[in-house]
């Protein structure tokens, strides 16, 4: 009996080896027949000269250069070197949104006498902790039937539904509420999930007018309505253009537009979602004040504009043709992207080399503002890049009233900066519409990250005011935060930017656009 037993597990292992050693064969010929196969392919194909001259071997130059992203992301790229937010950037959100602490040791890793670099001007004698005070609450639309009051000056940017996936805004959505803080929609439309969590809410038309559009792409009167009647949408923003891509309507690829987006921007399923690059009703400074205006009177609501500034000699025209017609018929607020601000897609010509960055076009809108008596009229929000507290403190310093962040909110959601946003491949599920990606992306844990990354980012800016001797962020002037100069000198940035600046009126301006369509002579 022993025998037999001995003979069949000698049989058996003899039948796994026969196995195993015909797989091999067979794998090394696989092997070798694919490789002839690429071999005949990349030498006849006449597209790729490296492929041709380089057969099979030159296929691995792709694989490198798809993986070179990741490994300089993880093993080669410092702290501070990495573009567009590199890794201290990010770490600090991280930090701040998991709740954990923020401080780091040491000394500080930024090059200092970089130029450029901001430096916050502390006080000899600065605020005890129990002088602190709430920000006090602004106002934004007071000529409105419904006017917004807020506290808080750190908010939600806008973001569409279908740029970002179901659980993303799901989580904005409910961890904004719980902040206190308001959500922009983005020109995507407003959807059940910007409302289920209960925060404000700011909705955005955009040049498409999608979630307000009729069946010729105009305005819908009626649809605008039904948006305005949610208790929880609170203000309305024109946006004429996009820091990433002035010049340019909003871009969302075919495979991002399901049946779900598809009814609520009202466009057609599968098919590539392309954005007017302006509104065809706005042509003039004048026609804009007619197209806010219409908006405010069907809302009822603070209705404002999103731009981007390039040419700005016409916000001299913009503030005299308010002045002409009343303070009444001004923008209830101006949200001012940066050249440098993000987006799901847009060409590389527009998003390297068009518009001015935040850190000029901010003091150059609130002196246009100052010139003209407009400043406490119309209220500034910043937005473009400004994820930690230094940028939103230094925005505070500059004259805005409010900031937005989209990318910011992004990577307390969990963004790991993978750059697929227009692949519909977003490893973290926070672009992408794959079920099996969103998995990553639980709802209920990531809105407990939204939450924290505002609050912290409230408490770290007071932290900064306080060292400079206000007892409110919103106290902060230009002479609270210097630049870095040439040789290690710094300059005020109220010396960069006096206060009402080298505005004009228009008449007086020969040099750049003022009306919005017409170059003056």
């Amino acid at each position: 009996m022993n025998d037999i037993i001995a003979a069949m597990q000698v049989s058996s292992v003899t039948d796994v080896v026969d196995i195993l050693s015909a797989l091999f064969v067979f794998a090394i010929g696989a092997g070798f027949l694919t490789v002839l196969v690429l071999y005949v392919i990349d030498r006849t194909q006449t597209t790729h000269a490296i492929r041709r001259n380089y057969p099979v071997i030159g296929r691995l130059r792709y694989v490198a250069e798809d993986l070179g992203k990741y490994f300089r992301q993880y093993f080669f790229a410092d702290d501070r070197s990495e573009l567009p937010f590199n890794r201290a950037q990010r770490a600090w959100v991280y930090r701040a949104a998991k709740g954990v602490d923020t401080t780091v040791p040491f000394g500080s890793t930024r090059d200092l006498s970089h130029v450029g670099t901001k430096i916050f001007v502390n006080c000899p004698f600065p605020q005890l902790g129990e002088d602190s005070e709430a920000p006090a609450g602004v106002t934004v639309g007071p000529y409105c039937r419904t006017p917004y009051t807020t506290d808080k000056y750190f908010h939600v940017s806008g973001m569409s539904y279908g740029a970002i996936s179901k659980p993303a805004v799901q989580a904005l959505s409910r961890g904004a509420a719980r902040a206190g803080i308001w959500m922009n929609t983005g020109e995507g439309g407003l959807s059940p999930f910007h409302l289920e969590g209960g925060c404000d809410i700011v909705f955005q038309i955009g040049t498409a007018k999608y979630g307000v559009r009729n069946e010729q792409g105009g305005l819908s009167e009626e649809k605008l309505r039904d948006v305005a009647s949610h208790e929880k949408v609170r203000m309305f923003e024109i946006k004429l253009s996009q820091g990433a891509k002035p010049g340019k309507g909003g871009i969302l690829p075919a495979e991002k537009v399901s049946r779900e987006i598809a009814e609520i921007r009202g466009i057609k399923q599968g098919q590539d979602s392309i954005s007017p690059n302006r509104h065809p009703e706005v042509n003039s400074v004048g026609e804009l004040l007619d197209f806010i205006e219409r908006v405010r009177s069907i809302t009822g609501k603070p209705t404002g504009i999103k731009l981007v500034l390039g040419a700005y000699g016409w916000l001299s025209g913009l503030c005299e043709e308010i002045n002409r017609r009343g303070i009444e018929s001004a923008p209830d607020f101006i949200t001012l992207d940066s050249a440098d601000g993000g987006t799901g897609a847009a060409p590389q010509p527009l998003i390297d080399y068009m518009g001015l960055q935040i850190q000029e076009s901010l003091p150059t809108l609130v002196d246009a503002l100052l010139v003209h008596g407009l400043r406490d009229r119309i209220k500034v929000i910043s937005s473009g890049k400004l994820t930690t507290p230094s940028g939103v403190a230094w925005a505070l310093c500059a004259g805005a009233d409010f900031i937005t962040s989209a990318r910011g909110f992004m990577f307390a959601l969990g963004c790991i900066q993978a750059l697929q946003c227009n692949t519909n491949e977003c490893p973290s599920g926070v672009a992408t519409h794959k079920k099996h990606l969103q998995r990553g992306l639980v709802a209920t844990d990531k809105a407990e990250r939204v939450y924290r990354y505002a609050t912290t980012m409230h408490k770290e800016v007071g932290t900064v005011a306080h060292s400079c001797g206000v007892d409110d962020p919103r106290m902060l002037k230009r002479h609270h935060c210097r630049i870095m100069g040439a040789n290690s000198r710094t300059i005020g940035l109220h010396e960069m930017y006096p206060p009402g600046g080298s505005f004009a009126p228009a008449r007086d301006r020969t040099d750049t656009i003022t009306d919005g369509s017409v170059a003056a002579q």
